[in-house]
C-alpha cells in the first residue's frame, strides 16, 4: 500500500475573495508508516486529511492509491473504497446512541453485507479493553471508552490505513493518553498505517514521521 499525494490544492470561494486551504501540497504515505501532521486551527490539516482519505475533492492535484487516482471514479466506487480500505477516527465519537458498543463496532460491515470475523473482533476488543463493555450503550460508557469503540469500528473492516482527526480532542488528559497508547499499540502490534492530525506537540512527537502545516503549506520535520 502506498499513497502519493501530488500537488494538492484546495480553494474555497472564487472571484475576488478566494480562500486557499491547501497550496500545492505533496507527500507520500508508505505501508506501516506512523505519521503525525501538526498545525494550528485553520492551517489546512483537516482539509488535507479529508482529501487524502476521499471525504473531499481537491481543487487541483491528485491522490494516487497504489497508482490509481481515488477521485477519478464514481461516488459509489469512492464510498466502497472508503469503507473497505480506510478507517476513520474523529474527535467526535459519532456513535449511534441506540446501538450497543458491539453493534456500533460492526456497523461498517453491515453496510457491505458482511459478517464480523469474531476471532478478529475478540482480538481487537481485547487490545482496546472493551471485552466487558460490548453490550453497553454509548451513554453507559466513559468518553475514553466511547473513543475506543470508535477506534474498533474504524478497524473492524481490516482497512489498510487509519486516519485520525484530533482523536483525543474531546478527552481529558488521562483518557487521551490511554487512547494514544492504544493507537501506538495498534500500529505496532497490528502493523496498521496510521496518520494522525493534531495541534498537540506531545502527540505529534509519538509518530515516526512528523509533518507541520501552516497556512496550507506542508513540510516534513527532519525527513
Amino acid at each position: 500500500m502506498e499513497i502519493q499525494v501530488k500537488n494538492i490544492s484546495k480553494i474555497y470561494g472564487a472571484n475576488e475573495n478566494p480562500v486557499v486551504a491547501l497550496n500545492c501540497t505533496s507527500m507520500t504515505i508508505h505501508e506501516k508508516d506512523f505519521i503525525s501532521i501538526m498545525g494550528p486551527s485553520g492551517s489546512g490539516k483537516s482539509t488535507l486529511l479529508h482529501i487524502v482519505s476521499g471525504l473531499d475533492n481537491p481543487t487541483s492535484g491528485s491522490v494516487l492509491y497504489d497508482g490509481a487516482d481515488i477521485h477519478k471514479g464514481s461516488d459509489k466506487e469512492l464510498s466502497a473504497f472508503r469503507r473497505q480500505k480506510i478507517g476513520f477516527i474523529f474527535q467526535q465519537f459519532n456513535l449511534l446512541p441506540v446501538l450497543t458498543a458491539y453493534e456500533n463496532i460492526t456497523m461498517p460491515l453491515l453496510l457491505d453485507k458482511k459478517q464480523a470475523d469474531e476471532e478478529y473482533l475478540q482480538k481487537l476488543t481485547s487490545l482496546l479493553g472493551l471485552e466487558k463493555r460490548l453490550s453497553h450503550l454509548p451513554h453507559e460508557l466513559s468518553g475514553g471508552q466511547q473513543q475506543r469503540v470508535a477506534i474498533a469500528r474504524a478497524l473492524i473492516a481490516k482497512p489498510d490505513i487509519i486516519f485520525a482527526d484530533e482523536p483525543t480532542g474531546n478527552l481529558d488528559s488521562k483518557s487521551g493518553g490511554e487512547v494514544m497508547k492504544m493507537l501506538c499499540e495498534i500500529h505496532g502490534q497490528m502493523h496498521k498505517t496510521l496518520v494522525i492530525i493534531t495541534h498537540d506537540p506531545r502527540i505529534a512527537e509519538m509518530a515516526q514521521r512528523r509533518f507541520t502545516i501552516i497556512d496550507g503549506e506542508l513540510s516534513e520535520v527532519n525527513p
